[in-house]
């Protein structure tokens, strides 16, 4: 078996990367004074550059070094925490920049050579060789920050090529050295390389970068509901042969596709080895004519197959017969982190009040902003908070973007205290280093012009 020359491998940038947050099971190299390492690559040669979501998820300042010992500053193009990945931009020349060639996750199969290329524990350039062990998989998604839904990442590549924290980023290679996935998260009781790695497939990577690219942000089809995959048990429970396979829908989501469409969620209760699970609504079989033999089945086809505005049909198990329902997808709701929301935990944490959106080139686009614009998108603001108090504003104007309908218009956070705020997480973060009773002051763009707000943070109620 053919392995690929080294002088043809894709150059490997490092990071590194202050107070950054990691998966459980997955987290970056911490290093002293809250710097943190993770792996990527070079996308294109416009200094665009691939990382895992949760490698810069929260960074105030992000650094590149190449294979050259070249170090370049980075700034955060895009982000997709329900896929984990992000784009991140260097300011070099095209000829320092040397893109990745991107193969075909789909044509993979289990026991092929798979390489692996990162910065494990901040030793750069590090690769190691395994093969494919499993397809299909499943890896929960999100940064965990919201206390949203939780969705999946479908058709996850397992390997056991070693990774290790820091690879998380890296690229997955086949024996031509073509990238077949961002290696992602790993399994393991020790934090460690227990021969179990995830790694996001090419497929999903090159449908949502150009999006990331393009508008900052990936929107992912959605359906609006949440369920099961049908078991033996579950399926003799509901008086349905017990080789019947298919996805029972649990719940609907009040106002989504699905409810919209006509779909029914469980709403009776059996106990199955002494666990209480709902039953009775309808068992999705098959999407498009494709069978759906569990939950995968189904969230595989969403990602891989459909857009936002596609109509698809599901065809239903109810009552004992197969119907064929037509559900028009929409946008997979945008997760808004409330800056300080108020939890049954929170006492003497700093609040402000409001609930933030990250500003996206796309936003920034419809509030006629410079698309480089960065801040905290005020879309709420909490009645009685010290937010209303300081006068901030909200957002009060519909727009769609990307499929989903989002309030604009309101108050930009720039700056606190001075200090530039990009993200939500950032402005979080800075609040409660503040502390409830002291007084922040804002810097907030409304409408166009930059103005000061001081703001006296209050205890969450």
């Amino acid at each position: 078996m053919a392995f690929p020359d080294p002088k043809q491998m894709p150059e490997m940038p490092d990071f590194e990367l202050p107070e950054l947050p990691g998966m459980p099971e997955n987290p970056d190299s911490q290093l002293p004074f809250g710097e943190s390492f993770g792996s990527g690559f070079v996308w294109d040669s416009q200094g665009n550059i691939i990382t895992n979501n949760h490698v810069v998820a929260g960074a105030d300042k992000i650094e590149v070094t190449f294979s050259d010992e070249t170090v370049a500053p980075a700034e955060l193009v895009g982000t997709d925490p329900d896929s984990d990945l992000a784009v991140i931009h260097v300011d070099l020349p095209p000829d320092q920049l040397q893109p990745v060639l991107m193969g075909d996750s789909d044509e993979l199969r289990v026991g092929q050579l798979a390489i692996a290329i990162g910065n494990p524990f901040g030793l750069e350039g590090t690769m190691t060789v395994g093969i494919v062990s499993a397809l299909g998989r499943s890896l929960p998604a999100g940064d965990g920050l919201t206390g949203g839904p939780v969705y999946s990442i479908p058709n996850v590549i397992q390997t056991d090529a070693p990774i290790n924290p820091g690879n998380s980023g890296g690229v997955l290679l086949n024996d031509t050295g073509e990238v077949i996935g961002v290696t992602t998260a790993i399994e393991s009781p020790v934090r460690a390389n227990a021969g179990i790695g995830f790694v996001i497939p090419s497929s999903i990577v090159e449908r949502v970068i150009p999006e990331l690219i393009e508008n900052g942000s990936y929107a992912h089809p959605y359906l609006g509901i949440s369920g099961i995959s049908l078991f033996p048990d579950l399926a003799e429970a509901m008086d349905l042969e017990k080789d019947q396979r298919g996805a029972l829908v649990a719940v609907v989501v009040p106002g989504g596709p699905a409810e919209k469409a006509g779909l029914r969620g469980s709403e009776d209760q059996v106990s199955i080895d002494g666990m209480d699970m709902f039953v009775g609504g309808d068992v999705i079989t098959a999407i498009d004519g494709e069978a759906v033999e569990d939950m995968d089945d189904l969230i595989a086809y969403l990602s891989a197959n459909v857009v936002v505005g596609q109509e698809v049909v599901l065809s239903v198990l109810r009552d004992g017969k197969e119907i064929d329902i037509v559900v028009t997808l929409e946008a997979r709701p945008a997760e808004k982190i409330q800056a300080a929301t108020p939890t049954e935990e929170s006492d003497g944490r700093a609040w402000l009040g409001i609930v933030g959106l990250p500003l996206t080139p796309a936003i920034a686009e419809e509030m006629a902003l410079s698309n480089d614009q960065v801040g905290v998108l005020v879309v709420e603001v909490q009645p009685d908070s010290p937010a209303e108090q300081a006068g901030l504003l909200g957002s009060e104007t519909p727009v769609t973007i990307n499929g989903e309908e989002i309030l604009i218009g309101g108050d930009v956070i720039v700056r606190a205290d001075g200090d530039d705020v990009a993200t939500v997480q950032e402005l979080a973060t800075y609040l409660q280093e503040v502390g409830a009773g002291e007084q922040v002051s804002l810097t907030i763009l409304r409408d166009g012009k930059l103005i000061t707000v001081e703001v006296t943070l209050a205890e969450q109620p």
